[in-house]
């Protein structure tokens, strides 16, 4: 199906702001589009300052929640810290577990076995940790909706701390229900009502904040003793790897610890980073969100996909150089088995979409089951039939009677909403709006389709499915110059809520006959046009389009603007997006 083009309109203020800030006034423009209209606004935003960061005592409960770690340390309380096995969770794991580390605490962490335990705190691993001596236990990036595994540490005397960021579940007139347990949540209010000013941080953000603090309270002062200051310079790197790679808004507090993060990770100390880096093929690059993104987060989300997560913390905890390596090339080639698992469900997965034709014009929700599926991988591939299909998607992985499900979802369709709506159908559930996670029992499946499908063909119109590129500006190619490009990578690093910027070209000609390149022949080379200016363009996956390019002669193309080196030689070149031909 044609995206639907939807070109920012010109702003009239872009040439006084351009002015004041000494930048293009393409640049000028986008700022405007990600709501950044005040020059003072957009200075910070070009240049952010560790110095803007929130104190940590502002975030809800954290000051309680150090007191109480601070105090668990001088006692010699064993504290064991509970996370998420996705890269959000690991990370903020990591991140306490060295603050803790460094403090002499009795400390260790559990990861749950995503594919036995599913996500979240249960019941059985808290009897577990308490078997093990636990008294403290906090979580990270999870259990929020922990209601009965936080009534069971309280039976148990475990001292139980939740982090997390995820939507806590309500009661049908939307009161928050909460765990029995001191609650650290950036978008849960504080008594009267005071909300944090960033509610969009991470689980590894939410870490960062009480690490933060808990060195504060060990070091009575706010300022922290050479060691702290050189774990907490190390922890921004791991702070900015689990929020650009979660996914959450990078703007304000979160792009702040996501600048700082990647050059955290280039300078990192940890030896589990640099094998992570290595691993990457990364090693004295200037890291990108793209790099976490698209390199980084998938290593480390493979073995969470694939078995225990519980080894990538490792790496990142207690790890010697040498160990560190081992098993970063373990997750190597987890990644690669994933990647291979992935492909294969994914094409059975759109191949199901139309043979039960969740793919037509009344339907607006797509679920999917079987018991052929790895649940470790579901989410990745719920992405791509979104993306396909244009409609919100849940993949479920059927074994032994129960379904494990992911979902991922598209505009004015919250799935965490539309779960609790749906919560008769369902043994538990949990997330955010745009992605999140459920269990059902095998039997039910069908009835959960079919009130997902009512929801969804209640909320959704015909225009939410049509698929849409939103671009920033019309810029010829004369305009497309080095110092452009150089001044555009001010934005980065890019990600949910400041995606790349994105240009689209007046109508061009074919300067020469369009190459299909690649190794399985899938993309695309051209060179194009105006009359007076030319530029070379490559198209990822779209050759498809090189029979209509030849016929038309004739498109215009949205496009990013990247700089490519070859002998030497530096060119402006087009990474089109999409293209469209003269009707």
């Amino acid at each position: 199906m044609p995206k639907d083009w939807v070109i920012a309109a010109p702003w009239t203020g872009r040439e006084q702001l351009a002015t004041q800030l000494k930048i293009s006034p393409v640049l000028a423009q986008v700022l405007h589009n990600r709501g950044l209209t005040d020059a003072d606004c957009a200075a910070g935003f070009l240049a952010p300052r560790m110095g803007d960061l929130f104190p940590p005592e502002e975030l809800p409960g954290v000051a309680e929640a150090a007191a109480r770690l601070a105090d668990a340390v001088r006692r010699g309380r064993k504290i064991v810290i509970y996370g998420d096995y996705d890269v959000d969770g690991i990370t903020g794991v990591s991140i306490l577990w060295h603050c803790l580390h460094i403090a002499g605490a009795t400390v260790d962490y559990y990861i749950p076995n995503r594919l036995e335990e599913g996500y979240g705190v249960n019941i059985e691993a808290i009897d577990q940790l308490a078997e093990q001596g636990a008294e403290v236990v906090v979580t990270v990036d999870c259990g929020v909706t922990a209601i009965e595994p936080a009534m069971r540490a309280k039976q148990l005397g475990i001292e139980f701390i939740i982090t997390d960021h995820h939507n806590a579940h309500t009661t049908t007139d939307q009161h928050i229900v909460l765990p029995d347990a001191l609650v650290v949540h950036p978008g849960i209010p504080m008594q009267g009502g005071k909300r944090y000013a960033n509610p969009d941080l991470s689980g590894a953000g939410v870490a960062f904040k009480l690490a933060w603090a808990v060195a504060k309270e060990l070091c009575e002062s706010d300022k922290v003793t050479p060691e702290f200051r050189q774990f907490l310079i190390d922890a921004t790197g791991l702070a900015g790897l689990g929020i650009i790679a979660d996914v959450v808004p990078l703007h304000g507090e979160n792009r702040i610890l996501a600048h700082y993060g990647l050059r955290g990770l280039e300078q990192s100390h940890l030896p589990g980073v640099k094998a992570l880096i290595d691993a990457s093929r990364l090693s004295g690059s200037r890291l990108s969100g793209y790099d976490i993104g698209f390199k980084l987060a998938p290593r480390l989300n493979a073995i969470g996909r694939m078995g225990c997560a519980r080894l990538a913390v490792e790496m990142l905890t207690r790890a010697d150089a040498d160990e560190a390596v081992k098993i970063a090339e373990h997750l190597e080639k987890q990644n690669r088995q994933r990647q291979n698992l992935q492909r294969r469900i994914a094409d059975e997965a759109i191949e199901m979409v139309s043979a039960t034709g969740q793919d037509t014009d009344s339907v607006r929700g797509i679920v999917l089951a079987s018991p052929n599926w790895h649940a470790g991988v579901i989410g990745i591939v719920a992405s791509r039939v979104t993306e396909t299909f244009g409609r919100p998607t849940v993949m479920i992985a059927l074994e032994n009677g129960i379904g494990q499900g992911s979902a991922r979802s598209i505009k004015n369709f919250a799935l965490h909403e539309v779960f609790g709506d749906c919560r008769d159908h369902l043994l538990s559930y949990g997330g955010h709006a745009m992605a999140a996670g459920l269990k059902i029992d095998a039997q039910r499946v069908d009835e959960f389709r079919a009130a997902f499908h009512d929801r969804a063909a209640r909320l959704l119109t015909p225009a939410d499915l049509n698929p849409s590129l939103r671009i920033d500006d019309e810029v010829p190619l004369a305009m497309l110059d080095r110092q452009l490009v150089n001044e555009l990578a001010r934005l980065e690093p890019f990600g949910a809520g400041n995606p790349a910027p994105r240009f689209a070209t007046e109508w061009l000609e074919l300067a020469d006959e369009p190459r299909v390149v690649g190794k399985n022949g899938g993309h695309l080379q051209v060179r194009l046009t105006d009359g007076r200016s030319y530029a070379k363009g490559i198209a990822f996956g779209m050759a498809k389009h090189a029979d209509e390019l030849r016929e038309k002669r004739r498109c215009r193309v949205a496009f990013q603007p990247i700089l490519n080196e070859w002998n030497g030689r530096v060119n402006v070149e087009l990474q089109i997006a999409d293209f469209q031909f003269p009707s």
